[in-house]
Formats: structure tokens, sequence, C-alpha cells
């Protein structure tokens, strides 16, 4: 993590990995999300298995679990998935899901959800790391010695 403090600017993600890190069984919760329809059809499905995603933003194609891309293709784009009362943590990461977890700064989240850039930032630049809501690292270059 950067040791910079993220502004209304800094994109944020899902970090899939904080989940991985803290023993978080990420599928299951992300089953909690599924519409009624889907939670019947992956009641006896596998955990894990991937499936291959073109982002509509780049073209890049990207493996993503069967899971999440359920939830991002179809149940995430249900009117219930999210509305006005939702709560911030929530709605920012059902957003992110929405949207194929492109990231996306607190001023696009607010502009997204309606709700003030500045409230969305102290919740997700604390301290504490809710659902995996984090800035985006930057990527560096790892050179061979």
């Amino acid at each position: 993590m950067s040791l910079l403090k993220p502004t209304a600017k800094t994109p944020f993600h899902i970090d899939f990995e904080w989940w991985k890190q803290t023993e978080k069984d990420w599928h299951v919760f992300l089953r909690s999300l599924l519409c009624e329809e889907h939670q019947a059809v992956f009641a006896n499905v596998e955990e894990g298995g991937e499936i291959d995603w073109i982002d509509p933003v780049t073209a890049e194609v990207k493996r993503v679990d069967g899971l999440q891309h359920t939830l991002m293709s179809h149940c995430a784009l249900e009117p219930e998935f999210a509305n006005a009362h939702t709560a911030v943590v929530e709605a920012i990461f059902r957003l992110f899901i929405a949207n194929g977890n492109i990231p996306m700064t607190a001023e696009d989240l607010a502009k997204k959800l309606s709700r003030p850039a500045d409230t969305i930032l102290r919740t997700i630049a604390g301290p504490r790391v809710y659902r995996g809501l984090r800035p985006v690292e930057a990527k560096t270059e790892k050179t061979e010695e």
C-alpha cells in the first residue's frame, strides 16, 4: 500500500486479494448478492470456476469468477440490487460489482451514487478496509538482476 493519503481523484476498486489475505470467504458473500433466480442456479455449483470476460471499456479479455460474472452481467443490473437506502459501503461495493470492478475515484462514485465525494472518501480511505474497497496500487515493473 502507498503511504500517500488518497484524494477524491484516487482510483479505488475491490481488492479481491484482500479477501483472500484476510481469509474471508468472498464466494459466500457474493452468493448472498445473487438474485433469487441465480441463487437457485448456483445452489449446487462448485466455487472457483473461471470464465473469460471482455472488459467493455478496454476490450481486454480477463479471467473472472463465474459467480462474479453472473453478478456483473445480470444480478447487479436488477433495480433492487442497490437503491437510495443502501448503506454507503454496500452501495460502493455493489457499484464496483456492477461495473466489472473498473476503478473509480470518490468523485466518480459520488456522481453515480448521488452522495457527497468527501463522505465516500472518508469512508473508504480510512485505516479500516471495508469489503476490500482499497486504492488501486500503481503497478511497478520488476527487473531481474
